[in-house]
């Protein structure tokens, strides 16, 4: 069955803009993400699906690309019975697990402490997740890891692409050479390789930046003509602006080495120097670069890292 491939822009409340979702009339009618919920991008939604002959209730599953608010929120608004699919790791931000969030607090506490954020920027830590009002309380009803298929779109195959978030995943459609990416990658601003607690307090935190980094280079090995983004137009030149996206993170790691090579910092240190306009206002967004420019850093065995009470202090490797 041919199948046709609709883009839905919908407004957010956040600074990165409005947020595409993507239908596909094929042999199942499936939604690629899920917006925001506010009433407003419900509205928004309503109105793009009856341009097209559809209504909510003709979708009958929603494919996730990752968990964060801004792509999965909306699915408050469909019916319980309408199947979810995506990575098994959206599964306790979806559901809003009291356990993983009480985890979630915890580790965050413990990282502002390690990259010795100023006592001050203690109430910060209530804000990270004030987007999660914007999010679902949803429970996956199938799981997708690599390799597989999408339910009733078999052309599109899963690729697991961590980084902006743990739980991301792309399709791809090997005979068109299209892409959905998500956030993978966008065309217009870098995406940015979020900080996240490890699934159990018993694991190691997530390289995100390193995850990433492998994710974008993936990109390099397929043919794609097309990829379908979360935010903003399609990426057409898609090798050329993946080597660029590379090319910026080196360049900002070499600034970040020459920071070090002046005195030994924490991470807090560098997180000022780097964003020093905007680092009190988005201290979530700057501190995750910038522990993922130390990580890329230690992984190259330029820096290494001892502790200094209970934060951790980065010097040039001698």
């Amino acid at each position: 069955m041919n199948e046709q491939l609709y883009k839905i822009v919908l407004p957010t409340p956040f600074a990165v803009g409005d947020v595409n979702v993507f239908v596909i009339k094929g042999q199942t009618v499936t939604l690629i993400d899920a917006g925001i919920k506010t009433e407003a991008a419900w509205s928004v939604f309503k109105e793009k699906l009856n341009e097209i002959g559809l209504k909510p209730d003709d979708i009958k599953q929603v494919v996730l690309t990752h968990h964060h608010p801004d792509h999965v929120g909306m699915l408050d608004f469909f019916d319980k019975d309408i199947a979810i699919v995506g990575h098994a790791k959206n599964q306790p931000w979806i559901s809003q697990n009291p356990d993983f969030f009480e985890w979630y607090d915890a580790f965050f506490e413990g990282h502002f402490m390690k990259a010795g954020v100023d006592e001050r920027f203690r109430p910060y830590l209530k804000r990270l997740k004030a987007s999660m009002k914007y999010s679902c309380q949803r429970s996956l009803t199938t799981s997708v890891q690599e390799g597989d298929y999408i339910p009733g779109l078999e052309s599109w195959k899963v690729l697991e692409v961590p980084g902006h978030a743990q739980s991301h995943i792309a399709l791809y459609n090997e005979k068109t050479a299209v892409m959905i990416g998500g956030d993978l990658l966008l065309k217009h601003i870098s995406s940015n390789p979020l900080i996240e607690p490890p699934m159990k307090p018993s694991g190691e935190r997530p390289k995100t930046l390193l995850q990433y980094n492998h994710s974008l280079r993936r990109l390099l090995d397929l043919e794609i003509n097309c990829i379908y983004t979360g935010h903003g137009d399609e990426v057409l030149h898609v090798r050329e602006l993946v080597q660029e996206r590379l090319q910026k993170q080196s360049d900002r790691a070499d600034k970040v080495l020459s920071m070090i090579k002046e005195r030994p910092q924490t991470a807090f240190d560098i997180c000022k120097q780097l964003f020093p306009t905007i680092y009190e206002k988005e201290l979530g967004l700057t501190l995750s670069e910038t522990i993922g420019q130390l990580d890329f850093l230690e992984d190259a065995n330029k820096i290494s890292t001892h502790e200094k009470g209970n934060t951790l202090i980065y010097s040039v490797c001698s």
